[in-house]
């Protein structure tokens, strides 16, 4: 009767309950009753409505049997919750779908490992299943705090360890590929999300990085190991959720990593730092780039009162960044990259600067620390800046050069904003060094279409000043950085060292013509070239490495600057650095004087060959064969040996040991070249440099008073003559009522000077020289009687001259010019 009760009940249940109990056999040993998982799998697809019971039924015997750990049941529920999952996509799966979140929870809630990594398995295939329709109101937060959780494990046996790790970080990575795709369902990019992804995968990566780092570089992992790998596992979901993130929750998953390298302390040493953001970089879109870089920059803000290594292991972080993001796009972070790194610079220098102030008594060895680990960021910073830079397409780089110009402190002048004031005479020096190192390096490799486009005058004026600064590092580093630009051929390294070429074709020199637009650069600019070449060869504290990069810079500007014009002005300018040496007007040591002198040699040497006169060739073969034999400290191969015997004086009647200038000309004359100018010594112009960077002025005083308006024409010189009354003359004595005028007109005087071209200035006075000449026979008409006595004066009325015994008046004429 008992029997008859139990099956009549039996028969009275509902048919999928039915159906789900028929599936687990009497020993769980023998697996799934495929048959009738069968037939369910046909009810289920058939009957849709009845999902959510079924997944509840199952539901409900699955938390039995993990209660009672009767765990083989346990794996043949979840097998048939894996078989309708794949075979069941009506929209009525949602239901279903809840209970079988609900199973798999139960199972990582567990503390069995084996149920854990069979709902992980489960979960896993649940999302690479595309659902027709998105599920609004489903969350993941458990799993994604679960499986996070799991990636830590900390179990006893290794291998149960590492078999749970891999199942967080695949249940990690079945999270992502459920969730980022559907765009209104994007809760995994919260930040409460990323906080807990983001550095998991980061924690098992770390660890086996840190087991390669101290074997060596890690050899490529075969399938299997790829498999059982936590690292390669981590890393490969790292990239997808990476390559997954867009613009809106890019920094989302950026600003976790920072967190989990300063917890664990993962800047000094940065290996494992810089292994992640390269990662990162070549994972995300390439427009994203600069959100990358963005966030870097703000954390070296967040960590600038930090010590010198950490400092340097981000900004060494940054370079690998930005070594990569320059081969793509950058977007608007160009200049705001630039900017942090020199207001870092800056900053570090005050710390080193502070440091050493504040260390003043202490011992040794803890200030030259601090002051090495400064450096190192310095360093980290300069090449960084450099590296970005030359990576950068010629429109952006020609900026950059222009922007961090201008940041470059000047001794006496106010900086936009790295002011140096506080620092001191020393602070600006470093951060002049530094600046012009990393413009040297941005520089590297720039190859200019025309040489305005290089060195334009909002560029040149800044760039030239240093080089009249009392620091032969920095003359250096001025020259090194214009000889990158001057240099569009690639000959600078042909030219390497100042010597005595033989013959110069053997160097295989390239060059063009030209351009017309050079030549235009030329006109405007090359007086303030040659200025800077004479005035960086008379400063006192030259060594080998200046004369040989004032050698280069002649050279470079003859192959890529120079026509007939030009030429005539280097041999101009090379005379008077021959004549600087000789005559010693500005009392510099022996060893200076025998190095301007090589230097010309050198240059006048090449200059000859270069241009191809043979008479000119002959000239200079001669002196330097004169030299060999009676004075080789004339030249650059004696003069900058270690132990040269220096002469006690030097004789100016010495004319064969010299550069003629008569000889030039007569030579250069013969083959077609204006050598009238070689007759004009070469004077550099003045300007405010010389205040500015603190070196003493060619000239203490400016005694010329040249009448020259810039406004007017030599025509309306010519005409505007008026009649010379007693008035006009009186007007003209009047000293007192004109001193304004005079002092303004002295100024005009001396700035036309400065910045005119030598031909427009004879041009004017050799006009002037004519007016003077009209005007005096215009006087010399007037009747004038002879003086009484030499002490007699003169007046003038109008036609007649009159001479009484009353001081004498000097006679001056404003339109005339005075030498």
């Amino acid at each position: 009767l008992s029997a008859g009760v139990c099956c009549c009940c039996a028969a009275l249940r509902p048919r999928y309950k039915r159906l789900v109990d028929n599936i687990f056999p009497e020993d769980p040993k023998d697996g799934l009753v495929k048959a009738d998982m069968e037939k369910l799998t046909f009810y289920a697809v058939s009957a849709p409505e009845k999902l959510d019971r079924i997944g509840s039924y199952l539901a409900e015997r699955l938390s039995r049997d993990v209660v009672r750990h009767r765990y083989g049941y346990v794996l043949i529920a979840m097998e048939a919750l894996d078989q309708l999952l794949m075979a069941c996509h009506s929209q009525s799966i949602k239901p279903f779908v809840e209970s079988f979140l609900h199973m798999v929870a139960k199972l990582l809630e567990s503390g069995e490992p084996k149920l854990q990594v069979l709902g992980t398995n489960s979960f896993v295939k649940f999302a690479n299943i595309e659902e027709d329709t998105p599920s609004y109101h489903r969350r993941y937060d458990f799993f994604v705090s679960r499986f996070s959780a799991m990636c830590h494990s900390s179990d006893h046996d290794p291998e149960i360890q590492t078999e749970i790790r891999m199942a967080g970080i695949r249940g990690i990575q079945g999270v992502v590929r459920k969730t980022v795709n559907d765009e209104l369902r994007a809760t995994i990019w919260e930040p409460q999300h990323m906080d807990k992804i983001v550095p998991s995968l980061l924690f098992n990566m770390q660890k086996i990085e840190d087991i390669d780092s101290r074997i060596g570089p890690p050899s490529s992992p075969t399938g299997r190991e790829k498999e059982e790998n936590p690292s390669v596992l981590a890393e490969n979901c790292f990239r997808e959720l990476l390559g997954r993130a867009t613009y809106g929750n890019m920094n989302n998953a950026v600003r976790p990593v920072f967190a989990h390298l300063d917890h664990h302390r993962l800047w000094d040493p940065n290996e494992f730092a810089v292994s992640c953001f390269k990662i990162i970089m070549y994972s995300i879109q390439a427009q994203y780039s600069h959100h990358v870089i963005q966030e870097i920059l703000g954390h070296l803000d967040v960590r600038k009162r930090d010590s010198p290594r950490v400092r340097a292991g981000i900004i060494q972080v940054l370079l690998e960044a930005v070594a990569i993001a320059a081969k793509g796009s950058i977007g608007p972070t160009v200049l705001e990259v630039f900017n942090t790194l020199l207001k870092h610079l800056r900053i570090s220098v005050d710390f080193e600067l502070g440091d050493r102030r504040s260390s003043a008594g202490s011992a040794t060895f803890s200030t030259s620390s601090k002051e090495n680990d400064e450096r190192i960021v310095q360093n980290a910073i300069i090449q960084t800046i450099g590296f970005f830079g030359s990576n950068l397409p010629d429109y952006q780089r020609s900026e950059i050069m222009m922007f961090i110009m201008s940041k470059v402190p000047v001794l006496g002048a106010t900086s936009k904003s790295l002011d140096p004031s506080h620092l001191g005479d020393l602070g600006t020096r470093r951060i002049q060094i530094m600046l012009l190192r990393s413009l040297l390096m941005v520089t590297s490799g720039y190859k200019a279409t025309t040489i305005s486009n290089a060195l334009p005058a909002p560029f040149l004026d800044p760039l030239l000043s240093p080089s009249l600064m009392e620091d032969s590092e920095l003359r250096q580093l001025v020259l090194e950085i214009l000889h990158n630009l001057i240099d569009r051929h690639d000959n600078r390294a042909k030219l390497r060292g100042i010597r005595i070429i033989p013959d110069v074709s053997d160097l295989k020199i390239k060059r063009d013509k030209i351009s017309r637009q050079d030549v235009s650069f030329m006109k405007k600019h090359g007086q303030q070239l040659y200025r800077h070449i004479y005035l960086g060869c008379k400063e006192e504290d030259n060594v080998q490495k200046n004369f040989e990069l004032l050698f280069t810079s002649l050279a470079l500007t003859t192959i890529e600057l120079a026509n007939e014009e030009v030429v005539i002005d280097l041999i101009r300018l090379a005379i008077a650095l021959q004549d600087i040496a000789i005559i010693n007007e500005d009392n510099l040591p022996m060893f200076n004087r025998c190095g301007v002198m090589a230097l010309v040699a050198a240059y006048l040497n090449f200059l000859s060959q270069m241009i191809a006169v043979p008479a000119f060739c002959q000239h200079v073969s001669k002196v330097i064969e004169t030299r060999t034999v009676e004075a080789s400290y004339f030249l650059p191969e004696t003069i900058f040996k270690d132990k040269c015997n220096l002469p006690t004086s030097l004789e100016k009647d010495e004319t064969d040991l010299f550069f003629l200038t008569n000889k030039i000309a007569e030579s250069l004359g013969g083959s077609g070249y204006n050598v009238e100018r070689l007759s004009v010594p070469y004077v550099p112009q003045v300007t405010d440099e010389d205040r500015l960077s603190r070196r003493k002025s060619i000239v203490d005083t400016v005694s010329i008073q040249v009448d020259i308006l810039s406004g007017n024409s030599i025509e309306d010189k010519v005409d505007n003559t008026e009649e010379i009354t007693f008035e006009a003359l009186k007007k003209a004595i009047d000293n007192n009522g004109l001193e304004e005028q005079e002092k303004e007109k002295r100024r005009l005087v001396i700035e036309k000077f400065q910045k005119a071209p030598f031909e427009e200035i004879a041009a004017q006075c050799e006009t002037k020289a004519n007016l003077l000449h009209d005007r005096l026979t215009q006087i010399l008409e007037l009747t004038i009687r002879p003086p009484p006595s030499p002490s007699g004066t003169m007046t003038i009325t109008a036609g007649h001259a009159h001479y009484h015994s009353v001081p004498v008046y000097e006679m001056k004429f404003p339109d005339l010019c005075v030498y």
